[in-house]
């Protein structure tokens, strides 16, 4: 039986994170959901949640950006798919202010 694609390179993205077709078989392996990612300025508290709880979330990550080759890792592809193109650190502090920023939304 083959793996589902979402966990082999044909449902993953080369340019990090995971393609529709990796997301429909995320969705049709465990029942979940996964949205594509919010690359520009959110525009909903929802995106600000989101975008804010994935880059916290990644920026946290253990692990390198760059490989011994001098290649982005899985890790820095998938910061850059969320349209952060900073550090571990600057993601994490972006992550805290848009979650701030939702926060404010809701009214406390």
């Amino acid at each position: 039986m083959k793996t589902p694609a979402w966990q082999r390179a044909e449902g993953q993205s080369k340019t990090g994170g995971l393609n529709a077709k990796g997301r429909a078989s995320y969705k049709q392996e465990t029942g979940g959901t996964l949205k594509a990612p919010v690359k520009g300025a959110p525009d909903s508290p929802q995106e600000l949640r989101r975008k804010g709880s994935f880059l916290t979330r990644m920026g946290s990550m253990p692990g390198l950006l760059v490989d011994e080759q001098g290649d982005k890792t899985r890790l820095k592809l998938s910061l850059e798919a969320w349209g952060h193109r900073g550090d571990k650190a600057g993601a994490v502090a972006h992550g805290r202010r848009l979650l701030k920023r939702y926060r404010g939304t809701k009214g406390g």
